[in-house]
């Protein structure tokens, strides 16, 4: 391939398994990008092989940033990647180079391309007395007293996810101001003229499969090993490096409560629910961006070309 013109900066996002890295390599190796990390598990380094993070094969393939740079004790917010992220743009695009973002995590795309707002802090004190109407009142009544204070992020929170229900009602009840007009109140961090957006797409069966197979490899590499030297450590559960997915399954496993193929089923079906929850998530929220429907990321490549004139193909 001969590099014609790349943007500035190209946003690849999807589930878990679609593809997204295998393609954001082989692009970089097309035009000499160097790729962020876009994807909230994949900061925190204890659990490489859990998160599915860039292998040292992948590392030497292109530079990469922001993969691992955290601890699991620390916490990064949004705004704390999105600070991150746009000083290490800078610094790529001073040299002169193309910009790759990749990753799962929506609300880091979201914050890139329509701003992130200043919402004032809860307090533990104040969350934690709102997770606990949650636990005794149930979703469906939780949800009337969030569409009171809040009906636009009752509309938009999709069923079952408790986090953002309770952050919502939170904002709303200690900040005396509904989080999304909060949300409204941002300038993006992104040009909308300096970026193009990538979904990877793939179909779900498809898809599903992947995911299955991924945690199977996941095991035959030693990823109990790395969960069982974090599980050792005794940190808070709440904390974000905990909370990665299949981390909770097959910690139950190494402390004798399930047998490994039952840990393994569970860590299979989670992440099959996480892979739709983000399917989901960026078909409604990233209507305007590129669709790619494939895994390969040979095939995932002559498809971006046929739907940008960014690259021109040699042949």
């Amino acid at each position: 391939m001969t590099p014609k013109k790349l943007p500035p900066i190209t946003l690849i996002a999807g589930p878990t398994a679609s593809g997204k890295s295998a393609l954001a390599i082989a692009l970089a190796a097309q035009t000499g990008a160097e790729i962020i990390n876009a994807d909230a598990q994949q900061i925190y380094g204890d659990l490489p092989i859990l998160t599915a993070a860039p292998s040292p094969q992948d590392l030497g393939t292109a530079p990469h940033h922001l993969f691992g740079v955290a601890e699991a004790t620390e916490v990064w917010s949004v705004g704390h990647w999105l600070r991150a992220a746009c000083a290490k743009i800078a610094q790529i695009q001073a040299h002169g180079r193309p910009v790759i973002l990749v990753g799962g995590t929506g609300l880091y795309f979201r914050a890139l391309t329509e701003g992130l707002a200043d919402i004032p802090a809860v307090s533990v004190a104040d969350r934690d007395q709102i997770e606990a109407r949650y636990d005794a009142e149930g979703e469906a009544t939780f949800r009337q007293a969030l569409s009171a204070q809040d009906p636009a992020a009752e509309t938009r929170i999709e069923q079952g996810d408790r986090q953002r229900l309770i952050r919502a009602l939170s904002v709303a009840e200690t900040s005396g101001r509904s989080l999304s007009d909060w949300q409204a109140d941002t300038v993006p961090a992104l040009a909308g003229q300096d970026w193009t957006g990538v979904v990877m797409e793939t179909d779900r069966a498809l898809l599903y499969e992947r995911c299955d197979a991924r945690l199977v490899s996941m095991v035959e590499a030693g990823v109990l090993d790395e969960v069982a030297a974090l599980a050792a450590r005794g940190l808070d559960p709440k904390l974000p490096a905990l909370k990665a997915v299949g981390y909770r399954e097959l910690a139950a496993h190494l402390r004798g409560e399930v047998s490994l193929p039952e840990a393994l089923d569970a860590a299979q079906r989670e992440t099959r629910r996480y892979a739709k929850r983000q399917l989901t998530w960026f078909r409604n929220q990233t209507p305007g961006w590129m669709r790619l429907t494939t895994p390969n990321p040979n095939t995932a490549l002559r498809q971006f070309f046929a739907q940008t004139a960014a690259l021109t193909p040699d042949t």
